[in-house]
């Protein structure tokens, strides 16, 4: 191997200068990276984002999407939400040939474009060179002749065919001049530095590993690199001896604390997962001369607001100086979520994330590194930050800055300190109905710039198999009251619209803007007169006043959103809320019972009243809740329109000619009898399966037993870990979120089980995320009975298994909570299992007496 490098090198490199300028960071001898200029302590944070390749690519070119104007669309939110970082994984695959040649094409123009447009916001890259993977998921690969797709992803950095490619490609790209900027890669200002692939597989032994990454750095050196190259050392752990005995200078690292690829949006209380970023060989020799970098994280299958701050400041404790989510979607695609299904994050589409992202990254700038802040519960409020699950809020509240990701009841600290104001819903300082969100910020003393992004209504679960042709998410544009308390301003000031096409103009002595649209706005206290001129050109920080992007109005006229109550006691009255929007208000909501017909004289409605925003509402009285399911569709009036949901036909129940049967549905629960937690559908009934600390085989099959008999659901387990843990879970905060007042009264816990293992436990996991169980009696005609009052708290098994697989599996709980019934979230089965042995459970229903 040592022979092929010196002669790639003595041909590439034969002619050139080696020469090169300061790097814009360095790495100091105790690992932390540093200004070239200043000596100070760097911090970076933002998103990986992909638009100049892969699906991304593809996608924008089956909708006619203009990739570059995407991209300055996109690269603007990046700065409003003070994004500092973005990393990228380049696709070798579309911009190289079969021997590593460097292939000059549209992929990689864009790519050069894509840094300079963020080296204008001041934002820096890190570039990994190489994925080492084909180009396309969600589709099939695409062909592109790259040499990559010539070998197996654990043979790629083995067999010395591909190595010698890597070498040519690596120099190629270290050495490729941006046209943009008309700086190489190695000499580009804004690039911080090189990560040599995503993700490599090491099969080989720690010489092997080292001795691959040492002829990366070489080449990258004679190719004229003086810039930091890192590699990933969160895989392959057994290689962590050869990763620290290199010159690497940085080292990158991964977290996925929810999984990945549910399928579906989960739900409960996950900052139990992310309460500590723990890195188990951080004794090695050379691990603190090594800078930390995240080189992508997300809480997958979320679209809680809660979990960004929570996930920084674990970092931030760990030593980490740079952080990038994975991934940001372009807004051109953000309606329907194609690039990666277990991943959304988008300003216009995902709002209050977009703002937790925003609070995030003023925690990664301010928080000092290798600091503990405490344990969960303690450690959701961390210097001027707080998370809370139960209000799914992000919240900085510092004497200049008040950043929320939801409505919040917080007083700033200091209201006559602020310089800036982002949120989502309302607060103390901005009542609004609308749902997208805004940016509040002082440019002098009574002059602010305000900025409204437009409304979004979810359609669908972002997370559920994706399509072009099925949105997640739709916008609207609406004009609502917004009443701003910024004592700097005051109650009297003049409003001017700055973007293009904004012709507002007026005044308020009321602190009101009324019918206020989305846009950019210049506000002016009464009174006040300037220190400068400004205009929608002014340029302010990295932006320009007159700066507005925002997605275009969905195509759909209506939609209407609703999830309903799965289960009400019998006597009690049920609340049905809706989110209606559309491009006006409707004339009318109205809710019919399935009994409703066009051959009766009289037929019940009921008539849901707005309650803010695109919310509605109705108390369907207990009186007129007579059987054991309340069925009903929500009819949506407009003008001379009729529509019925869910199945979104066009028309009434009463019309003559309506043929639609869908039916929205809540169980109505006699007071005697049992809380039905779970039962068997099918061989998967929403009973997800995991196996701590790793992996396990799992078999299920559905039991179909006599006509007397409900079914049951078989599950074997099987691993080749030592001291393996086996869990069944299954999130039931929807089936008990109407059912509190009967919970508080429960006594049992009830299982239907044909087949349990010696020393099964059974249990709940409640909305703080503590667990609480206990073992399983013998059962009596395969019934077991567990007292609620025999639960005791115990550890929680983060699950979903997190990447990397090296993180803590378990929760010790060091605040002690008594159980409340009311407080269960997810109902869990687990038991102990052998190295090598099956394990099976073959379970029926649960239920809560």
């Amino acid at each position: 191997m040592k022979k092929i490098l010196s002669v790639v090198i003595g041909v590439l490199f034969a002619i050139g200068s080696l020469a090169q300028k300061s790097p814009s960071v360095y790495v100091d001898k105790n690992g932390t990276m540093r200004w070239s200029g200043t000596n100070q302590e760097a911090s970076f944070f933002g998103v990986n984002y992909t638009m100049p390749f892969a699906h991304a690519y593809r996608a924008a070119g089956y909708l006619g999407i203009d990739r570059k104007k995407a991209i300055d669309e996109d690269v603007y939110h990046f700065a409003r939400l003070g994004f500092n970082a973005f990393r990228i994984h380049i696709w070798d695959v579309e911009i190289t040939d079969a021997r590593g040649n460097l292939v000059e094409n549209d992929h990689l123009d864009l790519l050069d474009y894509l840094i300079s447009k963020l080296r204008e916001r001041n934002i820096y890259t890190v570039i990994t060179a190489q994925t080492n993977f084909g180009n396309g998921y969600p589709e099939r690969n695409q062909a592109t002749g790259g040499f990559s797709y010539n070998y197996d992803k654990c043979n790629v950095h083995v067999s010395p065919e591909a190595v010698a490619a890597q070498w040519n490609y690596l120099a190629a790209l270290a050495r490729h001049v941006n046209p943009y900027t008309g700086k190489a890669y190695k000499d580009e200002p804004g690039i911080v530095g090189f990560e040599i692939n995503n993700e490599p597989c090491h099969p080989g032994s720690p010489a092997e590993t080292r001795a691959y990454i040492n002829s990366m750095l070489d080449v990258l050196q004679q190719a004229g690199n003086r810039k930091p190259v890192f590699y990933n050392v969160s895989h392959n752990l057994q290689q962590e001896e050869a990763y620290f005995s290199t010159n690497i200078q940085g080292t990158t690292y991964q977290w996925y604390p929810t999984g990945l690829v549910a399928g579906h949006m989960r739900k409960g209380n996950f900052l139990l997962s992310v309460d500590q970023y723990p890195i188990p060989f951080s004794k090695i020799r050379g691990f603190s001369q090594k800078a930390r970098l995240v080189y992508e994280f997300d809480p997958a299958d979320l679209l809680y607001s809660y979990m960004y701050p929570a996930m920084v400041r674990s970092f931030r404790s760990a030593g980490f100086q740079w952080i990038t989510q994975f991934a940001y979607d372009p807004m051109e695609l953000a309606r329907v979520n194609t690039e990666y299904q277990t991943h959304y994050l988008n300003l216009a589409y995902t709002p209050g994330k977009a703002i937790s992202m925003k609070i995030a990254a003023e925690a990664a700038f301010s928080l000092p590194r290798n600091k503990s802040f405490g344990v969960y519960p303690a450690d959701t409020v961390f210097g001027n930050f707080r998370v809370s699950y139960k209000q799914d809020l992000s919240e900085l509240n510092s004497p200049d800055k008040f950043y929320y990701s939801n409505s919040t009841q917080t007083v700033p600290v200091d209201a006559l300190r602020l310089k800036s104001v982002a949120g989502v819903g309302s607060s103390p300082v901005v009542g609004y109905e609308g749902t997208g969100a805004y940016f509040i910020d002082k440019l002098e003393d009574g002059i602010w710039r305000l900025e409204v992004m437009p409304d979004v209504v979810r359609a669908s679960d972002p997370f559920a198999k994706p399509s072009l042709n099925k949105d997640v998410g739709r916008i609207y544009r609406r004009a609502w009251d917004m009443t701003l308390s910024l004592p700097d301003l005051g109650k009297s000031f003049s409003i001017t619209g700055i973007n293009l096409g904004n012709p507002t103009r007026g005044r308020t002595g009321n602190g009101i803007i009324r019918s206020l649209m989305p846009g950019v706005y210049l506000l002016q206290k009464e009174g006040i007169v300037p220190g400068k001129t400004w205009q929608g050109e002014t340029v302010w920080g990295t932006i320009r006043l007159n700066e507005f992007v925002a997605p275009r109005v969905s195509d759909k006229n209506l939609t209407v959103y609703h999830e309903p109550a799965k289960i009400i006691s019998a006597g009690e009255a049920l609340k049905i809320k809706a989110i209606v929007a559309g491009f006006q208000f409707p004339d009318s909501v109205l809710v019919y019972p399935d009994n409703v017909s066009f051959w009766s004289p009289q037929n019940p409605y009921y008539k849901m009243k707005r309650t803010g925003g695109y919310n509605y509402q109705v108390v369907i009285p207990a009186d007129n809740i007579k059987e054991i399911s309340f069925k009903y569709n929500i009819v949506v009036f407009s003008s001379d329109q009729k529509q019925t949901f869910p199945a979104n036909e066009s028309g009434s129940p009463l019309d003559w000619d309506y043929t639609g049967d869908q039916f929205y549905a809540t169980q109505v629960l006699d007071k005697q009898k049992p809380i039905v937690l779970f039962s068997v559908t099918d061989k998967y009934s929403g009973l997800e399966s995991f196996t701590l600390p790793e992996w396990s085989s799992v078999g299920r099959m559905l039991v179909e037993n006599a006509p007397t008999e409900k079914n049951t659901l078989r599950i074997v387990f099987q691993s080749d870990d030592d001291h393996p843990r086996f869990y069944l879970r299954t999130y039931i905060g929807d089936e008990v979120a109407c059912l509190h007042d009967r919970l508080k009264l429960a006594k049992y816990l009830c299982l239907q089980v044909k087949k349990a293992p010696e020393g099964l436990k059974a249990g709940f996991v409640t909305s703080s995320g503590y667990t609480y169980r206990a073992s399983c009696p013998q059962p009596e005609n395969n019934i077991v009975r567990i007292p609620l009052s025999a639960l005791q708290q115990a550890e929680t098994a983060l699950l979903p298994v997190a990447y990397p697989v090296f993180t803590e599996s378990h929760f010790y709980p060091v605040t002690a909570e008594l159980f409340r019934a009311e407080t269960i979230e997810s109902f869990e089965l687990s038991v102990d299992g052998e190295k090598g042995q099956s394990c099976e459970i073959e379970l029926g229903s649960v239920w809560i007496e």
